[in-house]
């Protein structure tokens, strides 16, 4: 079991894990996500194990449970799933650091290899960029070169 300091949404059944340093926009992502439709199931610190079936489980610590930090008003109530299984992890950075054609990438957490993919959070088209990887990732769409 490992503690890391992220946020965590479930969209359509797949968990997104949302990493980055503190002020990247981790909560406020979560949040654009939402209104379209995600579920909280974390923010600011997620737990993350290996379950039963081989997957990588995410929930929040239970003090944390249902809290989103919205910058500029605070920490608010908010509907929220207990877990989920995560299927996407995405690091967030500046654009000027993400490459235009990147290699797939993954990244082994608790012996688990989940797909992972670079977002600028500020980005008008963060949310739209997700939930296009997760189709992706589903077989619905197709990165063609």
């Amino acid at each position: 079991m490992a503690l890391f300091y992220s946020s965590c949404v479930e969209f359509k059944g797949a968990g997104i894990l949302i990493c980055g340093e503190s002020g990247s926009g981790k909560s406020d992502l979560s949040l654009r996500l939402i209104e379209q439709g995600a579920i909280l199931v974390s923010d600011d610190q997620t737990v993350l194990e290996k379950d039963k079936s081989g997957e990588l489980a995410a929930f929040a610590p239970e003090a944390l449970e249902g809290l989103l930090e919205i910058r500029g008003m605070g920490i608010v109530s908010m509907p929220f799933l207990r877990k989920t299984t995560v299927k996407l992890k995405i690091d967030l950075c500046p654009s000027a650091k993400i490459n235009r054609m990147p290699i797939p990438a993954a990244e082994r957490i608790e012996n688990v290899d989940i797909p992972v993919i670079q977002i600028d959070a500020a980005a008008p088209s963060a949310a739209a960029k997700i939930k296009l990887a997760l189709s992706i990732q589903n077989g619905e769409r197709k990165i063609i070169s």
